[in-house]
């Protein structure tokens, strides 16, 4: 029996990140904590770009593009969608998450979710921290167990 063993080694990798500015206090904490991680994890800071964007629906067609352009092994999408009064924080979540996973499925690139969608700004401040890390290791690791099958 073959079993494949989580590699986080992510020397020589190109790393593309979509970054949201909404609510951008939330994610300058993802991304800090975020491009900490790969940097311990041996991704060079020349081999991270960072695009920034509106909100969190145009996430998908900025990764879709960084998918296409093939100079990406593995993307991430960080941002905030914190829940307001009206339906709009639904659509927001669901929309954006739908089309993060289709870029995926489209392009064969891991793409890392870290949008996080809270209710309220304490939950995602609390999160932060933790989700740009997990981002980080999510994307290298899933590379690697591509690049292993």
């Amino acid at each position: 029996m073959r079993e494949i063993e989580k590699n986080l080694n992510g020397q020589g990798m190109q790393i593309g990140i979509v970054l949201s500015r909404f609510n951008s206090n939330i994610g300058d904490g993802l991304l800090s904590a975020c491009t900490t991680e790969l940097l311990r994890l041996g991704v060079d800071s020349n081999d991270i770009t960072i695009a920034t964007i509106p909100g969190a629906l145009e996430a998908p067609l900025i990764l879709q593009r960084m998918a296409w352009s093939e100079n990406y092994d593995a993307l991430i999408a960080l941002g905030a969608i914190i829940r307001g009064e009206t339906y709009h924080f639904e659509v927001v979540s669901n929309e954006s998450a739908r089309g993060i996973v289709e870029v995926q499925f489209n392009s064969g690139i891991p793409v890392a979710n870290a949008i996080l969608t809270t209710e309220d700004d304490d939950q995602a401040i609390a999160r932060m921290h933790i989700k740009g890390t997990e981002a980080a290791q999510v994307a290298v690791e899933m590379y690697n167990l591509i690049q292993a099958l």
